[in-house]
């Protein structure tokens, strides 16, 4: 793993920005892309099975369910089958599969304006 890799992993992205420049991406976000929700995804610091992802920044609509993000997320994360993934908003909250992002981002988000979601896995039936 490259270095800055390395440094992406152990740094989330709250500690690689400023309140001030995050606030002012998601209101240049926002403006552009008014449908659209600003999300953060990123690997569990516990969680040192799954990959990292590619982008930590994703844009979904507010119609997309948890369930549907969660499987857009496994289509990018190479899991065996006996892995589960896992999603936990805010650090802490697991959402119903059926409750819209919308509904999650408003209940949610950070007062920066982005909604932050952390994944993990855990093994099952073994």
């Amino acid at each position: 793993m490259a270095p800055f890799e390395r440094s992406m992993e152990v740094t989330p992205f709250k500690q690689r920005k400023c309140l001030a420049t995050r606030k002012d991406e998601v209101c240049t976000i926002r403006s552009k892309f008014p449908n659209k929700l600003p999300v953060i995804v990123e690997r569990c610091i516990q969680e040192r099975r799954l990959p990292l992802l590619d982008k930590t920044k994703f844009l979904v609509p507010h119609e997309l369910t948890i369930g549907q993000f969660l499987c857009l997320l496994r289509s990018k994360i190479a899991l065996e089958t006996s892995q589960a993934l896992y999603l936990l908003i805010s650090g802490k909250n697991i959402c119903s599969m059926t409750a819209s992002m919308g509904e999650v981002y408003s209940q949610h988000r950070d007062p920066d304006g982005f909604l932050y979601m952390t994944y993990a896995s855990q093994d099952m039936f073994g």
